[in-house]
């Protein structure tokens, strides 16, 4: 059988080991360069593959685009409210023109870093600096500083886009232009409904418009001063499926004609995952990863980073000369990421997606599982399967291929790109297997 998906590393306790140990064994200046322990992969485009959740020089360094100062740079960046730690030492740098979105579940601190960056809260710890063209690399907060949200160049858009309702489309736009005189105003609001392609519709009122259309009034709203950064709190959430998918072409369509560097959050992996150059992702207050979208996806650093971004299962497995043994069979260990012969013997975790995954109607005697539950998403079933050795596992079918509840399956691994694993220590703890002898590792795997 054969086998493939993603890889990295950080912690010893759930990263990907991608090196062996003599090379792993860097300096701490260098692992906070590439903000992970094992060796960062890259494309070719000079874009960060993954991995960088670091300060920016490290940032720039790994992608090739030094010579560019950072729209938004936040560096060990904190916030307490009481005992309780929201944000802890987020360092991040956010490119000139570029889409960026923290992504992670309610309650990790994505939108209080936001908060942070438009100047609602104060940090505990940590500077966060804006190097635009007007604020020249100001430090706006931290260092003994702190510039209220007023005087900071930054644009909000609320998840209720706070368009004003008794205020026409055009005077909705206009709202931030003080600064400019009445010739100025026009032809910028001119421009503006030229861009969400609503030219038509100045004179309207908030109310006589869709939710698609509310929104794009309300991005324009915030571009007309030409802001710095331009913040998205939750951008899509108040739009229904159908509109919000639309709405992520749209709203990139119009970011990147006008050339702002943008900053999102959401918890919505797909919203993140389409609309991003790079994706963030938070988990308690921290960053796990950051990297281009389909690189966190493929290669996820951690089991969290793994399990938020998409359904993810976890073979338990054991490197054996060469090979891999799972619960569905034996296969190649040249199929894992960074696989290195000295990991020999060491208990894994290997990630699988339904889509890395096939399964056969079997009788019971050579049967690896049974499958319990189905789960319908219009062209494909989601199949879950019990697996004879404990572990559970998802595989994905077309609409035509059915399986009964409880019936008796193989699985084979079908998928054709390299896969990530995660080591385990003996016993099933999560140890970094370079801390302990292949020989005593290697005796736990072969009893099992």
């Amino acid at each position: 059988m054969a086998h493939s998906e993603r890889t990295e590393s950080e912690r010893p306790t759930d990263r990907v080991r991608g090196t062996p140990p003599s090379t792993a064994d860097r300096s701490a200046a260098d692992r906070s360069a590439t903000g992970s322990g094992a060796g960062v992969g890259s494309v070719g485009d000079g874009h960060a593959e993954d991995g960088v959740a670091a300060g920016g020089s490290a940032d720039e360094a790994s992608t090739g685009v030094g010579a560019a100062k950072p729209a938004l740079r936040l560096t060990d960046v904190s916030k307490e409210f009481g005992p309780e730690r929201a944000v802890d030492g987020v360092s991040l740098d956010v490119r000139p023109g570029e889409l960026l979105t923290f992504l992670g579940p309610s309650g990790c601190g994505k939108t209080t870093t936001l908060r942070l960056i438009a100047g609602l809260d104060e940090p505990s710890e940590g500077t966060i600096s804006l190097a635009g063209e007007t604020v020249a690399g100001e430090t706006v907060a931290g260092g003994g500083s702190f510039v209220p949200p007023e005087r900071r160049d930054v644009g909000i858009v609320f998840q209720n886009f706070a368009l004003f309702p008794h205020l026409t489309v055009r005077e909705n736009i206009a709202f931030g232009l003080s600064d400019a005189d009445d010739a100025e105003t026009a032809a910028r609001v001119d421009d503006l409904l030229d861009l969400i392609d609503m030219p038509e519709h100045g004179a309207k009122t908030p109310d006589q418009l869709s939710g698609g259309q509310k929104q794009r009034v309300a991005l324009a709203r915030s571009l007309a001063p030409e802001p710095d950064v331009l913040l998205l709190d939750e951008p899509f959430s108040n739009l229904d499926v159908r509109l919000r998918v639309e709405m992520r072409e749209e709203v990139r369509r119009i970011l990147k004609a006008a050339g702002v560097t943008a900053v999102s959050v959401t918890h919505d992996q797909e919203e993140a995952l389409s609309i991003s150059d790079r994706v963030a992702v938070m988990n308690d207050g921290s960053i796990e990863q950051v990297g281009r979208p389909e690189s966190v996806f493929e290669r996820p650093e951690s089991k969290f980073v793994a399990s938020f971004l998409g359904r993810a299962s976890f073979l338990e497995g054991c490197l054996c000369d060469g090979q891999v043994e799972t619960g569905v069979g034996r296969f190649d260990a040249a199929a894992l990421e960074g696989y290195d012969t000295v990991y020999d013997g060491a208990p894994v975790d290997v990630l699988v997606r339904p889509d890395d995954l096939r399964a056969t109607p079997a009788v019971p005697d050579v049967a690896d599982g049974v499958v319990v539950s189905r789960q319908y998403v219009g062209p494909s079933f989601i199949y879950r399967v019990e697996l004879s050795s404990g572990d559970t596992v998802h595989c994905l079918h077309n609409h035509v291929e059915e399986f009964d509840l409880d019936e008796p399956v193989t699985i084979e691994l079908t998928a054709d790109h390299p896969l990530a694993w995660y080591p385990r220590g003996p016993g099933g703890d999560d140890t970094d297997p370079t801390e302990f002898s292949t020989v005593d590792v290697g005796d736990d795997c072969r009893s099992r």
